[in-house]
């Protein structure tokens, strides 16, 4: 049985008889269920009987339906209520609206809004530069989807999509206290998309595109960098690249290969899959090997779409034609975001000496980690119960927090690769070992990290604005300037 997860937790309230072993009884239960009871908490209590609230982790959604029935087989259990504590986490949404200013008084009324506004209103029509520093413009981030390829959940809809938004919204705020805001999007129509942004953009400080399927994402992110004079990042694509080539950076130290000269397979050729690609080419990287649900990519291969015939051009130097598994004999480095199970333990042991093994495809890896760790020499998934988890969380927080303190106009594969530098650095080399390749995400230098190094970039390219004057002196209508 998988191992236990707050994912999956739940809240049974209960009655017990009031003797001192019933509670013993009721957890022996739940442990034989294969449950992990995480919380006690007595409600009530009578001479007779004790109302319990007991909190226990699950597998997944069948096991924790399963649970309270091996609750009421312990004699005098009653169940009264159950409640799915991650949908209660949701109730009502995750994230909210407050004011950063006092509104106690009409004086903080007329100059919170009228009418003192008008005067700062006139400014920015004067200097519309100016509303970077006289609204949230400068520390807010718009999570844009479709609702298109949501998590795994695929096509699901933009109404279904919110609630993985207001998460994002929510870990925006947590990691680089950013004020992000969902914008789920009912059509999937570049074109509408497209001007949709472009329209409400004069809000926001940084467009992050979430969610959004391959290949319209790529048309949708090219076009509005085009159009907008502030960065725009699919996570999906560049907060995945940069996080894989952190990992990869630290996997290379620890088995003591070098980025260059090791031979790289991508299974993947969707959003994610591209931008590790373009990104580990960016980093120095001569021997790549993309791969998707029909073979190696290469340029003889007929059917290629326009992104595939780009990337079949810069990769692949060897020629190698056939299957994934054939790309794999010899290989040092295998990175999958494709489709669980397409590979063996006998599949992993064709590769290299020293082999490096992403299998991101998520829940379900491409292949068993157990397996692989039999012959390689690092392993990393997607997910949580795993070592080495390769989280986007991990970059988009300080990325963002770097381009908003740049006042950044975009972002480029240089300012990517250098984030994916500093969020590697931020392990000493004394602590990496092979289940120890990447940081936890409450390691409070990665944001930090991440933020200084994609700031510096952005002001050495020239791409953002002098942000330290634009927080100074008193802006005023010409008019009433003096």
């Amino acid at each position: 049985m998988a191992i236990p997860t707050a994912s999956y937790s739940i809240t049974v309230r209960l009655e017990v008889p009031a003797d001192a072993a019933a509670v013993g009884r009721l957890t022996t239960a739940v442990g034989k269920a294969g449950g992990a009871v995480t919380a006690l908490d007595v409600s009530e209590s009578f001479p007779d009987r004790i109302v319990l609230d007991v909190t226990c982790a699950a597998s997944d959604q069948s096991h924790a339906e399963r649970l309270p029935e091996a609750m009421t087989a312990v004699d005098g259990v009653v169940i009264k209520k159950v409640s799915d504590r991650t949908f209660l986490l949701h109730l009502g949404g995750k994230i909210e609206v407050t004011s950063k200013v006092p509104l106690r008084t009409r004086d903080d009324m007329s100059m919170a809004y009228t009418p003192g506004v008008a005067r700062v209103c006139l400014a920015i029509a004067e200097e519309p530069e100016d509303a970077r520093r006289l609204t949230i413009k400068r520390n807010t981030v718009a999570v844009v989807t479709d609702g298109s390829a949501v998590l795994g959940l695929g096509n699901i809809g933009p109404a279904a999509a919110l609630p993985v938004m207001e998460g994002k919204a929510a870990l925006f705020k947590r990691f680089a206290d950013i004020d992000a805001w969902p914008v789920c999007l009912d059509t999937q129509d570049v074109d509408e998309i497209v001007r949709t942004v472009q329209i409400i953009a004069p809000v926001y400080g940084g467009i992050n595109l979430e969610d959004i399927a391959a290949p319209r994402c790529f048309e949708v992110e090219r076009r509005l960098r085009e159009l907008l004079d502030i960065p725009v990042f699919h996570d999906d694509q560049h907060g995945t690249a940069i996080v894989v080539l952190a990992a990869l950076t630290n996997a290379l130290r620890v088995v003591g290969k070098d980025l260059a000269a090791v031979r790289v397979v991508v299974s993947g050729a969707g959003a994610a899959g591209s931008a590790i690609t373009r990104l580990l080419l960016e980093a120095g990287n001569t021997e790549l090997v993309l791969c998707d649900i029909d073979g190696v990519v290469h340029p003889g291969r007929d059917g290629l779409d326009p992104t595939l015939v780009e990337l079949a051009g810069r990769t692949n130097p060897g020629g190698l034609t056939g299957t994934l598994k054939d790309a794999l004999v010899g290989a040092d480095v295998f990175i999958g975001v494709s489709a669980p199970d397409i590979l063996d333990g006998d599949d992993i042991a064709t590769m290299a000496e020293q082999s490096i093994v992403f299998a991101l495809a998520n829940p379900v890896p491409e292949v068993d980690p157990a397996a692989a760790r039999r012959t390689a020499a690092v392993v990393a998934t997607g997910r949580s119960d795993e070592p080495n988890q390769i989280n986007n969380v991990l970059a988009f927080p300080g990325v963002f927090r770097g381009l908003l303190d740049a006042g950044a106009e975009n972002i480029d594969l240089a300012t990517e690769a250098a984030a994916a530098e500093a969020l590697a650095s931020v392990l000493s080399p004394q602590e990496l070992n092979p289940s120890f390749i990447v940081p936890s995400v409450f390691n409070p230098d990665v944001t930090e990290a991440v933020a200084n190094a994609v700031r510096k970039t952005v002001q050495r390219r020239g791409a953002g604005r002098d942000v330290d004057a634009e927080v100074t002196g008193i802006p005023m209508p010409k008019a009433g300037r003096t």
